[in-house]
Formats: structure tokens, sequence, C-alpha cells
């Protein structure tokens, strides 16, 4: 398994990038994106802004009437449309706002009119759309004024000929230095000045954007709270309705399988015990010999339904002796590569959850891949252990509901964990799992 791009090594390449900065190919590669950024945002930022003026001044006049709330929601309706599309100019260029909470109803008519009045996000973006205005006006002309000045005073020397001659009416005039000669020398550098600051002042231009984006476009504190608690509440209900279906099924195995045989066990050693006070020995030790194998069954059952509980070996050693130990107890040889010390312990949550998807993975190969052998990989890699899970089966395995793998992805999302599941047809099984 390839735990991710955290595991590459630098070379001395990035390394010397790293130490000196991006290159100059970069930095005009970013400054040339950054400036259609900033001139196109000048079209956009008219329209916000005549959106803004039309519709919330001609909704809030009509406020006397029913008129002004549908057309002030549609006028909220055109803002988050047009800060939409900004949200997404900005991830273009690498500069992402904060998340947004975007607006989602299933109600029609009157009832989604007046939950878009409601959207706070909406009423953000409407006031990105007045503020946005001059911002972009003066960014406008900073950008355009900076390229062509730069780029001309550079290119200075192939057009100057063809300007009047007067000594006085260029740069180097102006300052007391007459010569066409120190025109173009002083217009020159001026220009070579300006094209080396260019990346820079550009790149500062959009930061303001950005600043500005961040406190309208971008969530608000409560938004964003609002977001992860129900984030929270989906993973809480997720893991909750895993840990009832695991305890079902834990439960129903124990009823159809140990449970008979121990009932079946308590009848057959009853009735050894009656014929050896009837002195029929024989007969009483084909009942004790079929009792002892029922309790053979019944253990190799038990030993079964354990591995999805947390074994003391898990508790005590952590998760590389609770691996090895089930590793040892599957039907198919296992090949183990752990990156963890003996006795190196995790955090319980990781270690639970990672124990969880390997004997799960496990026991779904033992019963359904007919493979060969699998393998098990687990690395720490920062902040985030990968686990993987590999077999050399028919393959076709997939996470729907009552395939033993279903409840895992459930179960990792209580963790804030994620996971992966590739299995084509006979070309074996893969499961990936990432516990933050």
């Amino acid at each position: 398994m390839v735990p991710g791009p955290a595991l590459r090594q630098a070379g001395p390449m990035s390394e010397i990038t790293a130490a000196h900065g991006p290159s100059p190919l970069r930095l005009y590669r970013r400054a040339a994106q950054d400036s259609a950024f900033l001139l196109t945002s000048f079209p956009l930022a008219i329209a916000s802004f005549v959106l803004f003026v039309a519709g919330f001044s001609t909704s809030a006049a009509l406020l006397v009437t029913f008129l002004g709330l549908p057309l002030m929601a549609l006028t909220l309706t055109g803002a988050n449309t047009l800060g939409n599309i900004d949200r997404i100019r900005f991830a273009a260029i690498d500069r992402s706002v904060s998340p947004a909470r975007t607006f989602e109803t299933d109600k029609t008519g009157l009832g989604r009119m007046f939950a878009r009045l409601r959207h706070g996000q909406s009423w953000l973006d409407l006031l990105y759309a007045l503020f946005r205005f001059p911002l972009t006006v003066a960014t406008f002309v900073v950008t355009v004024t900076w390229w062509a000045t730069s780029v001309g005073s550079i290119l200075y020397v192939l057009w100057e000929p063809f300007l009047p001659n007067d000594e006085q009416s260029g740069l180097a005039g102006l300052l007391g230095f007459p010569g066409r000669l120190a025109d173009v020398v002083l217009t020159t550098a001026v220009g070579v000045v300006m094209l080396v600051l260019l990346p820079w002042v550009i790149r500062a231009m959009v930061l303001l954007h950005q600043g500005l984006a961040n406190v309208t476009l971008g969530a608000t504190n409560a938004a964003t709270l609002r977001e992860r608690v129900e984030a929270l509440t989906s993973s809480r209900s997720a893991v909750v309705d895993a840990e009832a279906t695991t305890l079902r099924r834990i439960e129903r195995d124990i009823h159809d399988g140990p449970q008979q045989r121990l009932v079946r066990m308590s009848m057959d050693l009853r009735a050894a015990q009656r014929r050896m006070e009837a002195e029929d020995s024989d007969s009483a030790r084909a009942l004790v010999g079929e009792a002892v194998d029922q309790v053979q069954e019944s253990l190799a059952e038990l030993r079964a339904l354990s591995r999805g509980i947390a074994p003391p070996v898990l508790a005590d050693r952590g998760l590389h002796a609770a691996l090895t130990s089930a590793a040892g107890q599957s039907p198919l040889p296992v090949e183990l590569d752990i990156a963890l010390e003996p006795g190196e312990r995790l955090e319980a949550h990781r270690e639970n959850a990672a124990y969880f998807v390997v004997t799960e993975a496990l026991a779904n190969a033992a019963k359904h891949s007919k493979a060969s052998t699998v393998s098990v990989s687990v690395v720490p890699v920062d902040d985030v252990l990968y686990v993987q899970v590999s077999d050399d089966g028919v393959g076709g395995a997939h996470l729907g509901k009552g395939h033993g793998l279903s409840g895992l992805a459930d179960r990792l999302s209580g963790v804030d964990g994620r996971m992966d599941l590739h299995s084509p047809a006979g070309g074996g099984t893969v499961v990936n799992a990432e516990i933050p």
C-alpha cells in the first residue's frame, strides 16, 4: 500500500526550489493567471453591482406591497449565483475561500421564497456584490497600468525613435537628465523594476479580493459550526446503526450456533449420565464423545464471533500484538507488514478501528474470496493511520447491505475516517482505510 504523497521523499532539486522559492517561470505564469482573474472580475463586478442597486433598491421600495418579497428573493438568488461563480474562480487559481453553507431546501412556492430570505449566506453574497465593485475597479486599473507601463517601458527603445524630438519630454528630461540615451536607459530601468515587482503586486491585489471573499462569500462561524454539528450527528448515527447491526448479528449467531450446540451437549451429557447409571458404558461413551465434539465446535464458533469484539490483547498489548494474534487465527496464510514497534500504542479509537477493519476483511476473505494468501499493511504517516488488506481471490466484493464489509465504512465515519474498496471480478480484493 502506498500511503500517499506524505511518504514521498523530496529530492535535491525540490530542496533547492524550496530553499530559493518558486522559479521565475512559475512566478510569471502565476502572475498571468492572477491577472486574468483580476481582469475578468471587472465585468462580473459590474453585473453584481447592477444587481445590487437595481434589485435591492427596487425590492426595498416595493416592500409596502407583496411584490417586494419575491423580488428580494430573486435578487438574493442572483447574488448567490454570482457568488458561486466567484467561488469557482477562486478555486481555479488555488485561492479557495472558506466553504460556504449552500442553499438547500425541498420546499416550493412561498416556502422556498421564505427559505431564501432566511438564508444568511445569500445576504452575505449580496453584501459582497456591493463592496467588490470599488475594489475591482481599483485592481483592474492597477493591473492594466502596471502591465502596460512595465512592458511598454522595457520596449521603449523600439518605439522611442518615433516620438517627437524633444529632449525635455521624456522621463529623463522631466527628472533633469536631458538626452535621448539617458531617457531610454532610465525608462527601460523603470520597466525592468516594475516587471520584477509585477508578480507580487498582482498577487497582493488577488489577496485583497480573497480577504473580502473570506468575510462574505466564506461561511460564517455559525454556519461552519452548524455544518460540523450536522456532520458529527450523521457520523454518530452511522456508528450507532453499525453497532446495533453488529450486536444483532452477534446475538443471532450465538443463538443459532453455540447456544444450540450447548443445549444439545447438555442433553447428551444427561443421557450419558443416565446410561452410565444403567451400566450402558458403550452408549454413554459415544454420547460423551459427541458432547466433546459439540464443545469444540462451540468454542470455534465463539472464537469467530469474538473477532467482532475488541479482544483483551488489543487493550493490554496494542494493535501490533492484536493483529498478529488475528492473523494467526485466520484459516488463510496472512502476510503482515505493520510499521509499528511491538508495544507501541496509538489512541484507543484508532486501534479499535484498525483492528475491526483488518479482522472483518480477513473474515470476508476467508468466507468468500477463495484466496490463497492475504496481505495486511498498517502504516502510520504523520497524523493518519493507513490500513490495507488485500487478497488474491476471485474479487467481486462490494459494500452493499447484508455483506460483511457494509458496516466498516459507517464505523470509520465515526472516527472521521474513510474506506475505499477495489474488488474487480477475478482480480482480488483490496480494502484501503484511512484513520486520522
